[in-house]
C-alpha cells in the first residue's frame, strides 16, 4: 500500500471515530454519508482501474508487486467500507443500476427483515412495496439526489425514518452506476415533536379558558354593571379567581420546564419527615376545613428520609392537596411512612385518600402533563393539570419514583419512593 493510501485510511478512521462521538443524530448521519460516498466512489474507481487494461510493467516482479499493491488497496478499503457500514446505527443500502442490492449493513437488514436471508442480490421491489423508497432510489440512479423522504414501518412498534439517497457516479465521471441510501431513525424526534405540539395545544387551551372569562366580565363591567356595586364586586371576584389560575398555570409551566431541563438543583440530606408533613398540612388548612376532610399524620417522629427538604415539601403538598380535592366530603387522608431495608425498595411515603378512585385505564397516563381523568371536574376544582407531572420529575431528580394504586370506589394511594442514604 502506498504512503498516500495509508494516510487516506488513517484520515478515514479518524472521521469514523468522530462520527461515534457526535451526539447530534443529523450531524452524525451527514458525516457518515460523506465518508460512505467517498469510500464507495474510491472503491468503484479502484475496481475499474483493476479491470481496465494498463501498460505492462517492465518485468514480471514489478507486475506482481503492482498487482499485490492494488489488491491490498482494494482489500483495505473494502474492509474500511464494511466496518463503517456495520458500525453505523443508520440503515445503509447500496443498489446497482438494476435496482439490485449490492451492499447493506445490519441496521438495514433489521429494517427490511427479508424472508430470504441476506439483502444482497435481491431487487428493491422484493424488499419493500413502499413507493417513496423505490422512487427515491430510482431518482438517484438517474442522477438526482433525494433527501427528506419520510418512511414509516407498519406494525406494533412503528418506526419512522428520514431517507436520503445519493447517486454513486461511475469511473471518469460517467453516469451513476448505483445509488446509496441512508435510513436515519427519527422516531424519537417525531415523538418529541408530537409531545411539543400537544403541550402547546394544551397550554393554549388552559390559558384561553380563564382569559375568556376575564374578558367577558370586563366587557360586562364596561357595559354598565360597574354601577351595580354588588354585581361589580362579584364580577371582580371571578376576574381575580381566573387571573390567579393563569398565574398558577404559568408558574407551574416555568417550574416544570426548569425541572425537565435539569436547572433545578436537588440537595439531598437527612430530613425529619414528620415536621415536613406537619407544615404541608398547616399550609392546606383552609382547603381541609372547606372539604371537611380529616388528615391522619401517621408518620413516626423518628422517621427520616434522604431528600431535599424544600422539594420534598413541594411533592407532598401536591399529593395531599389532590387527596383533599378529589376526596369525598368528610373523607380521610392518611400519610404514612415505610422505611426501606436491606436490598429491597427504598423509603416509601404514602398518601392515601378515601375518594372515588381512578379507573384503571387512566393510571398509566396520570403523571403526564395536563392529563385529567375528568377535565370538567378538575377545572371546576382548580389546579393546573401539572402537579403530578412535577411530582414525577422531582421524585426522579432524587433518584426515586412516584407510583399510584387505585380502585374505583376504594380511593387511591400515591407513593413516593426515595433511595436510602448512601
Amino acid at each position: 500500500m502506498s504512503r498516500r493510501d495509508t494516510y487516506l485510511l488513517v484520515l478515514s478512521a479518524v472521521f469514523i471515530a468522530l462520527v461515534m462521538f457526535i451526539s447530534s443524530l443529523t450531524a452524525r448521519a451527514a458525516v457518515a454519508i460523506v465518508i460512505l460516498l467517498f469510500a464507495a466512489v474510491f472503491l468503484f474507481r479502484l475496481l475499474s482501474t483493476k479491470i481496465s487494461p494498463a501498460p505492462s510493467p517492465a518485468t514480471g516482479a514489478e507486475r506482481a508487486r503492482a498487482e499485490e499493491e492494488t489488491t491490498a488497496n482494494i482489500f483495505a478499503l473494502g474492509k474500511l467500507f464494511e466496518a463503517t457500514m456495520g458500525g453505523m446505527r443508520e440503515g445503509l443500502l447500496v443498489v446497482d443500476q438494476d435496482m439490485r442490492v449490492v451492499a447493506s449493513n445490519k441496521a438495514a437488514y433489521g429494517l427490511f427483515n427479508p424472508s430470504r436471508g441476506k439483502l444482497e442480490a435481491q431487487r428493491l421491489t422484493e424488499l419493500t412495496r413502499n413507493p417513496a423508497i423505490y422512487s427515491a432510489f430510482l431518482d438517484a440512479i438517474n442522477g438526482m439526489e433525494r433527501s427528506g423522504v419520510k418512511v414509516e414501518t407498519h406494525g406494533p412498534d412503528k418506526v419512522i425514518f428520514d431517507l436520503r439517497v445519493v447517486p454513486l457516479p461511475g469511473a471518469n465521471g460517467k453516469a451513476a452506476q448505483g445509488a446509496l441510501g441512508v435510513f436515519i431513525d427519527i422516531t424519537r424526534i417525531e415523538r418529541l415533536e408530537h409531545v411539543r405540539q400537544e403541550f402547546l395545544s394544551n397550554v393554549s387551551h388552559e390559558l384561553r379558558t380563564p382569559l375568556t372569562a376575564i374578558l367577558a366580565f370586563v366587557e360586562t363591567l364596561e357595559a354598565g354593571a360597574i354601577d351595580d356595586a354588588e354585581s361589580a364586586h362579584r364580577f371582580l371576584s371571578i376576574i381575580r379567581k381566573n387571573a390567579n389560575r393563569m398565574d398558577e398555570l404559568i408558574g407551574d409551566i416555568l417550574e416544570l420546564s426548569a425541572i425537565e431541563a435539569g436547572n433545578v438543583a436537588v440537595r439531598t440530606e437527612l430530613v425529619e419527615l414528620k415536621p415536613v408533613v406537619t407544615d404541608v398540612v398547616a399550609s392546606l388548612a383552609k382547603k381541609i376545613e372547606a372539604k371537611g376532610v380529616t388528615i391522619v399524620n401517621a408518620i413516626d417522629s423518628k422517621a427520616k428520609v434522604f431528600a431535599d427538604a424544600r422539594r420534598l415539601e413541594q411533592m407532598l403538598t401536591n399529593l395531599v392537596e389532590n387527596a383533599i380535592k378529589f376526596n369525598r366530603d368528610n373523607g380521610e387522608v392518611t400519610i404514612r411512612f415505610e422505611p426501606g431495608g436491606g436490598v429491597g425498595p427504598g423509603d416509601r411515603i404514602e398518601v392515601e385518600d378515601t375518594g372515588e378512585g381512578i379507573p384503571s385505564q387512566h393510571l398509566e397516563r396520570l403523571f403526564e402533563r395536563f392529563y385529567r381523568v375528568d377535565r370538567a371536574r378538575s377545572r371546576e376544582m382548580g389546579g393546573t393539570g401539572l402537579g403530578l407531572a412535577i411530582v414525577k420529575h422531582l421524585a426522579r431528580a432524587h433518584g426515586g419514583e412516584v407510583t399510584v394504586a387505585s380502585e374505583v370506589g376504594n380511593g387511591s394511594v400515591f407513593t413516593i419512593e426515595l433511595p436510602r442514604e448512601r
